[in-house]
C-alpha cells in the first residue's frame, strides 16, 4: 500500500512524462457521476449521471431510491465499491447516523446495497477508503469523532473498530460550543488520517494501526480561535496541506511531515473579496489536476475562489472568483481530465460544468446544467 501511494506521488511530480496521446485519451471517455444528496422522501437517494469528457455534458441515467441523506460518498474503483454516509440522527433505534456499503454494476452503473451499519455518531458528514479497499475512515459532526471501519473482500462494511472522540470548543457559541468532526483524509502514504474539527479548531492527526485497526492520536495543528476548519486538501507533491475555515472563510496553507503527520503554519488569506459584506461560509477545497492552482467554495457569495501555488514555499496567489450560477455552492469536483470543474448548488438544486483553462487556471462556463434536489457530494468513476 506504501509504495502504492510513493508510486502516486512520483507520477504527479513528474508531469512532463504524460504524454498527449494518454490525455487524449481520457478526454474521450465517458465517467459515471455520482450524486450524494439530501433525501426528502424515499423517491430520493443517490442520483447517477453518465459525464462526456469531451464535451462536458451531463445525461440522467437512474435513481438509487430510498437511501436516507446519503450526503457524502467514497468510490473505490477496483472493488467497484460506493461508500454513503448516512447524515441522520437516529438508526435501528439509537442515537447514530449509518454509513452504507453499495456494489457497483460497471455495466450499467447501478448501485446494490450490500449492507450498512452505525457510524458511531449523529450526522456523519465524511467517508474516506484506503487505497486497498481494506477500511473506511468517518467523520461524524455531531457526536465529534472519527470511526474506523474494516471492509470485508466483497465490500461488506464490519462495525467499527475504532472511535476517537475530540474534546474541546470555541469561541463561535452557536457553532462551537461542542466538537464537530467534518472530515477525515488520508495522507498520500496512508500512514496518518487526518481530521479536521469545525467546534474545536484543530487538525487532528491520527496513525493508522491497520493491523490492531486502531487509529492513536499523533499531533495536533491548532488554528486561529473562531475559524473553523471544514475541508482539507493535499497538495499532489505531498508535502503540502491547505485547510478550508467554515466560519472565518479562510484557506491556511502548512507544510506537512509525513513522518510525524503534524502540520506548521505558512500563511492564512481570505476566499471572499474585500468589498463583501454580506454572510458567506466556506465549504468544500481542491487542487487542479497538476496542483498548480487551488479552488475554494464559498457559500452565500455563491463563487468559487481560484489561487495559483507556488509548490516550493506552499504560498498561495490570489487568481480570482466565478459565480457558480447557482446557490450554496456545497462539494465540487474536477474531472478525471482536469478539464472540467462541476459543482454541486445545494439551495438551487442544480450541478453545473464549468470549463478550466489549464494555463491560468480560471474557469469559464459550458452551458451544461443539470437539474437535481439538494446535491452535496460529487464522485466519477470510469464507464468500461
Amino acid at each position: 500500500m506504501i509504495m502504492l501511494r510513493l508510486t502516486l506521488i512520483l507520477f504527479l511530480m513528474i508531469p512532463t512524462f504524460v504524454s498527449a496521446g494518454s490525455e487524449n485519451n481520457q478526454t474521450d471517455k465517458k465517467y459515471y457521476l455520482y450524486v450524494g444528496a439530501y433525501t426528502e422522501s424515499a423517491d430520493e437517494g443517490i442520483y447517477v449521471y453518465e459525464f462526456d469528457a469531451s464535451t462536458g455534458e451531463i445525461k440522467y441515467l437512474h435513481t438509487v431510491a430510498g437511501v436516507e441523506n446519503p450526503s457524502y460518498i467514497a468510490i473505490h474503483g477496483d472493488k467497484n465499491l460506493l461508500l454513503a454516509v448516512n447524515e441522520i440522527m437516529e438508526f435501528q433505534g439509537k442515537k447514530t447516523g449509518a454509513l452504507s456499503a453499495f456494489k457497483i454494476e460497471p455495466a450499467t452503473g447501478k448501485l446494490t446495497l450490500i449492507n450498512q451499519v452505525p457510524s458511531g455518531g449523529g450526522a456523519p458528514c465524511y467517508v474516506s477508503i484506503e487505497s486497498d479497499g481494506n477500511f473506511a475512515f468517518v467523520a461524524n459532526y455531531m457526536a465529534g469523532n472519527i470511526t474506523m471501519f474494516p471492509i470485508a473482500r466483497d465490500g461488506a462494511l464490519s462495525p467499527y473498530s475504532d472511535l476517537q472522540q475530540h474534546q474541546g470548543s470555541g469561541p463561535v457559541t452557536a457553532r462551537q460550543k461542542d466538537p464537530h468532526a467534518h472530515t477525515i483524509i488520508l495522507d498520500y502514504n496512508e500512514k496518518f488520517a487526518l481530521a479536521a474539527d469545525l467546534g474545536t479548531d484543530e487538525v487532528i492527526s491520527y496513525a493508522i494501526d491497520e493491523k490492531e485497526r486502531k487509529l492513536q492520536k499523533a499531533s495536533v495543528f491548532k488554528l486561529k480561535a473562531g475559524s473553523g476548519p471544514r475541508h482539507i486538501a493535499f497538495h499532489p507533491n505531498g508535502k503540502l496541506v491547505y485547510v478550508i475555515s467554515e466560519l472565518a472563510n479562510t484557506i491556511t496553507a502548512c507544510m506537512y511531515d509525513p513522518n510525524t503527520g503534524s502540520l506548521s503554519e505558512i500563511m492564512t488569506t481570505g476566499t471572499l473579496p474585500d468589498d463583501f459584506k454580506g454572510e458567506s461560509y466556506c465549504a468544500d477545497i481542491h487542487f487542479s489536476e497538476d496542483g498548480k492552482f487551488l479552488y475554494g467554495s464559498n457559500r452565500g457569495h455563491d463563487s468559487i475562489v481560484i489561487f495559483s501555488v507556488d509548490p516550493k514555499t506552499g504560498k498561495i496567489s490570489y487568481v480570482g472568483h466565478f459565480s457558480v450560477e447557482g446557490q450554496w455552492p456545497r462539494n465540487f469536483m474536477i474531472d478525471p481530465t482536469g478539464n472540467f470543474l462541476l459543482v454541486a448548488n445545494q439551495r438551487s438544486d442544480n450541478i453545473v460544468v464549468f470549463r478550466i483553462d489549464k494555463n491560468t487556471g480560471k474557469v469559464s462556463s459550458t452551458g451544461h446544467e443539470v437539474k437535481v434536489s439538494k446535491p452535496v457530494c460529487l464522485k466519477m468513476l470510469p464507464k468500461p
